[in-house]
C-alpha cells in the first residue's frame, strides 16, 4: 500500500470515530497524528531494509504487531499525560490501521492473505530481491503505479483508490482543512503581530 493510501485510510476513520465519538471534527494536532502514524511504519521499515540493509524486507519492526501494540499504548499515555488525549488515541489508531491495511492490500493484489508482515521477528518475511537503495526502489515501484496510471485503462482497484482519495479530500475539507487551518492562522497571528 503507498503511503498516501494509508494516510487516507488513517484520516477517514480518525476524522470519522472524532465525529461519532466526539461529535467533532479533528484539531490539526490529531489531524497530524494520525496522518504521522498512518505512515510511520513503511518509514522505519522502507529505509531500514531498501538502503541500509538492517532487515530483509520492508516489512519487519515497524510493521510487528510486537512493536506497534505497545508504541501506541506508549504515546497514548504519553499524550493523556501532556493533556492531549484525543491526539494519542488518533496516533494509536493511524499507526494500528496501518498493519491490516497492508494485510489487506496483499490480498487484493496478490490473492493471499499474509499475516507475516505483521509477526517480525517471530515469523520474518524474506526478501523478495536486491535492493538498490530507498530512492532507487521507490522510483522503481513508483514507475508500476504511475504506468497504470497513465494508460488510461484503470483498474477496479484504481478506480476504488481514486474514489476514495476524492472522498478523503472532501472529507477533509467539510473538517474546516485541519492542519492548515492551524497553519493559515499562525501566519495571521504573525503577520498581525508584526504590524
Amino acid at each position: 500500500m503507498w503511503p498516501w493510501e494509508h494516510a487516507i485510510v488513517g484520516y477517514v476513520v480518525y476524522s470519522l470515530f472524532s465525529h461519532l465519538v466526539y461529535r467533532d471534527a479533528p484539531s490539526g494536532l490529531e489531524a497530524f497524528a494520525v496522518v504521522f502514524a498512518s505512515v510511520l511504519p513503511d518509514l522505519i521499515d522502507k529505509p531500514l531494509a531498501w538502503q541500509f540493509g538492517v532487515f530483509d524486507s520492508g516489512y519487519a519492526l515497524g510493521h510487528s504487531v510486537f512493536f506497534a501494540v505497545p508504541l501506541a499504548i506508549i504515546v497514548g499515555a504519553l499524550a493523556r499525560s501532556a493533556g492531549r488525549p484525543r491526539a494519542g488515541l488518533a496516533f494509536g489508531l493511524g499507526y494500528l490501521l496501518h498493519l491490516p491495511s497492508d494485510i489487506l492490500d496483499t490480498y487484493v493484489r496478490g490473492g493471499e492473505l499474509r499475516y507475516d508482515i505483521v509477526l517480525w521477528p517471530v515469523h520474518p518475511v524474506e526478501s523478495i530481491g536486491e535492493y538498490t537503495d530507498f530512492f532507487g526502489e521507490f522510483t522503481r515501484l513508483f514507475g508500476h503505479y504511475q504506468q497504470e496510471l497513465l494508460a488510461g485503462d484503470l483498474s477496479t482497484y484504481m478506480w476504488f483508490q481514486l474514489g476514495i482519495a476524492v472522498s478523503a479530500a472532501l472529507l477533509w475539507l467539510y473538517d474546516g482543512a485541519p492542519v492548515l487551518r492551524e497553519f493559515l492562522r499562525g501566519c495571521l497571528r504573525v503577520l498581525s503581530s508584526g504590524r
